[in-house]
Formats: C-alpha cells, sequence, structure tokens
C-alpha cells in the first residue's frame, strides 16, 4: 500500500472512529463528517488520476459540492439548535 493511500485510509477512519465514540457534541460529529467527506474526497480524486479517465474526472467535483451543502445544512441545525435548546450537546436533543 502505498503512502497515500495509506493516509487517506487512515483519515478515513481516524474520522470513523471519532463519530461513532466522541459523539457528544453536534460540533463534533460535524466536524468528524467533514473529515469523511475529505478522506472520500481525497480518495476519488486520487482514483481518478491513476485512472486517467476524462468521464470520471467530474465525479471528484460534484461529490465537494455534495460535501459544501451538507457541511452548511449541518451548520444551519447547529445554529438552530443552539438557539432553541442553549448548547450543541446531543443528550438534551429530542429528535423524536
Amino acid at each position: 500500500m502505498s503512502p497515500m493511500k495509506f493516509t487517506i485510509c487512515s483519515a478515513f477512519m481516524i474520522s470513523l472512529t471519532g463519530l461513532v465514540l466522541h459523539r457528544t457534541h453536534l460540533l463534533s460529529a460535524l466536524i468528524c463528517l467533514e473529515g469523511l467527506m475529505l478522506s472520500l474526497f481525497s480518495g476519488l480524486a486520487l482514483w481518478c488520476m491513476h485512472t486517467g479517465s476524462t468521464m470520471l474526472s467530474i465525479s471528484p467535483m460534484i461529490m465537494l459540492t455534495l460535501s459544501a451543502c451538507e457541511a452548511s445544512t449541518g451548520l444551519a441545525i447547529l445554529v438552530a439548535t443552539t438557539r432553541t435548546h442553549g448548547s450543541d450537546v446531543m443528550q438534551t436533543l429530542n429528535l423524536l
């Protein structure tokens, strides 16, 4: 495994572990999700460069656009819950 692939895989696994184990605050969960998306974007961009296909070269940009939409939605939810509940602690949120 090349060092670049190892770095991308380890960044994905660290972000996934952070999302699973440390989800006390909504902001920490959103940061872990962003880490997941950025490692997936890096891996997809590296794969597209490795294959050399021009048809697949747009897919990292589409993924980056969707990641930006996800981040803005997450921040809007964070602001809304902080205004209504006073904090971003996940225990105080009653989602049902």
